[in-house]
């Protein structure tokens, strides 16, 4: 079995009541993209406007081929606090999630996610979206969906 060709990666934060300075107070870092619920946004490639229908902030790794998850959450909370209580009262209060773009170039490719990555995300309340991309669909060269 081959070994995913690229992936992407983004922790979220979402929720409706989310305040973007709060969470980059708590986190520690400046996010890549947020925005709090009903706040008007244009559409990165279309230039569309719309209501966001929930907050969210977000981080994202740097693209990896091939695939490296346990690189991009290295990265990623490597930026983030190491106090476990923050994690626990932001699990408490919203949706934690890393957000994974895997693009194959075969049809049949495969990853590992190692004891190490899958503790720090358990550990935090993180839970893991895969959207997987098969080298057949023309549209797998497309970024995946914010949300």
């Amino acid at each position: 079995m081959a070994h995913i060709s690229e992936s992407t990666a983004s922790f979220r934060v979402i929720g409706d009541l989310l305040d973007p300075e709060e969470i980059t107070k708590l986190l520690g870092a400046s996010p890549t993209f947020s925005h709090r619920k009903g706040e008007v946004i244009t559409g990165r490639t279309t230039g569309t406007k719309r209501e966001a229908r929930f907050g969210i902030w977000l981080i994202n790794a740097s693209k990896r081929v091939p695939e490296n998850l346990d690189g991009q959450v290295e990265e990623v909370l490597s930026q983030l606090t190491d106090d476990i209580s923050v994690w626990k009262d932001l699990g408490g209060q919203f949706v934690l999630n890393l957000f994974c773009g895997l693009f194959m170039k075969e049809g049949n490719e495969g990853l590992t996610i190692s004891p190490k990555t899958l503790l720090m995300l358990g550990q935090r309340g993180i839970s893991i979206d895969l959207d997987i991309y098969d080298p057949a669909d023309e549209n797998s060269k497309q970024e995946p969906r914010k949300e």
